[in-house]
């Protein structure tokens, strides 16, 4: 424990009313510089050994449909998720730091005036950034909010928040796209989040979720020495939870989409059951740049976010840079996951809410992937 003096003298500068912003915005630079510059080196080895095993199986098992399953489905689909567990590792390392050194209180307190300019109560920042995390923890954790349609109110804007499951979907297409920025364009995509769920905080505020924010205080503990038995709880259990998914889910889905890939046709792409589903889905997505393909991809992460990355291996869609840019805006603002809409019901007590969470999300992901295509259209 840092001592009282000592932890004073600290926040003379991290809650400053303009140095703390500055260490603020620091902090999350570094945060996205490490996950994905640090995080690119043991990805690329994975990456490696995934081309290895695949290669092995071609190599050493008879040409067939097992062979096919188990390299172009299972080795393709879950190696392509799996490969970015050390970014995510790295993420929920520095979200577990900034808790352990009692770093994040001082966030919540720097915020929390804002949160009232806004229309957003003081306790609504914590369970926000949780949501940059997972939404479903996040929206839980609203119970902390005594007022009703002010809990409502932030359970609504918190799939703002791009939790961890996308962050796969934004390194692959950052990495290939805009490999001279990343950083730059990893932070725009989780500030835009950001914004705008500030502007759907005021617009429902003055609409549909009408309510006067009361104040609370914002205790401000001693600071505290990291210690890996602090840290690792929260690294361990994302962590775990990210391997259930790849061992469950994805797993389950990557055999899925490679069995509708495949047949009745397998040899023809065109005539196959999952392209009888994208090609009907085709013309709601063509004005955002997307292909079939891209959309079976959007249908599969309704499910699971990681199942994107999944579907868009073993699918292999042509993307160029303004349908990368647009399919990056969609995937941060589209219906947030199956997982959140059954929690977002279960917190409400209404049925209505979570339908209005997974339509308002999708129309808006729709209008701003589109303005973001023929912009981007427009510059490139």
């Amino acid at each position: 424990m840092v001592s009282v003096s000592t932890s004073k003298k600290i926040d003379s500068i991290l809650t400053h009313k303009f140095w703390g912003y500055v260490v603020l915005a620091f902090v999350i630079w570094l945060m996205f510089y490490t996950t994905f510059y640090v995080g690119a080196y043991p990805m690329q080895w994975m990456q490696s050994g995934f081309d290895w095993l695949s290669n092995i199986v071609h190599t050493k098992l008879p040409e067939g449909v097992f062979s096919n399953l188990l390299a172009y489905g299972i080795i393709q689909g879950v190696g392509g998720v799996a490969i970015f567990l050390p970014n995510i590792i790295i993420l929920f390392f520095f979200i577990s730091l900034m808790e352990a050194t009692n770093y994040m209180s001082r966030v919540a307190w720097l915020m929390d005036n804002l949160m009232h300019r806004i229309g957003l109560h003081g306790k609504s920042f914590v369970p926000m950034i949780m949501g940059f995390g997972c939404n479903v923890p996040a929206i839980m954790a609203t119970r902390t909010i005594e007022n009703k349609k002010d809990r409502l109110l932030t359970m609504l804007i918190i799939p703002f928040m791009s939790c961890s499951a996308r962050l796969p979907v934004y390194i692959l297409l950052i990495g290939t796209f805009f490999p001279k920025y990343p950083v730059l364009v990893l932070c725009i995509l989780y500030l835009f989040g950001v914004l705008l769920a500030i502007l759907f905080a005021v617009v429902f505020k003055r609409t549909i979720v009408k309510t006067l924010s009361t104040e609370y205080e914002i205790l401000l503990p001693q600071y505290k020495i990291p210690t890996w038995s602090s840290i690792k709880p929260i690294v361990w259990f994302n962590t775990k939870d990210y391997l259930k998914k790849i061992a469950g889910i994805v797993l389950i889905a990557s055999i899925i989409i490679w069995f509708l890939f495949n047949y009745p046709n397998p040899h023809e792409t065109g005539d196959s059951f999952i392209s009888y589903i994208g090609k009907f889905i085709e013309p709601i997505l063509l004005p955002l740049g997307f292909d079939w393909k891209m959309g079976i991809g959007l249908l599969a992460g309704i499910s699971a976010k990681e199942l994107i990355v999944s579907t868009l291996s073993v699918l292999a869609p042509t993307f160029t840079i303004a349908s990368a840019a647009s399919f990056l805006a969609f995937v941060l603002i589209y219906f947030p996951c199956i997982a959140v809409f059954a929690v977002v019901w279960r917190e409400s007590g209404k049925l209505l809410w979570a339908i209005f969470l997974a339509l308002y999300t999708t129309i808006l992901a729709w209008i701003v992937a589109f303005l973001v295509y023929n912009i981007a259209l427009w510059i490139v």
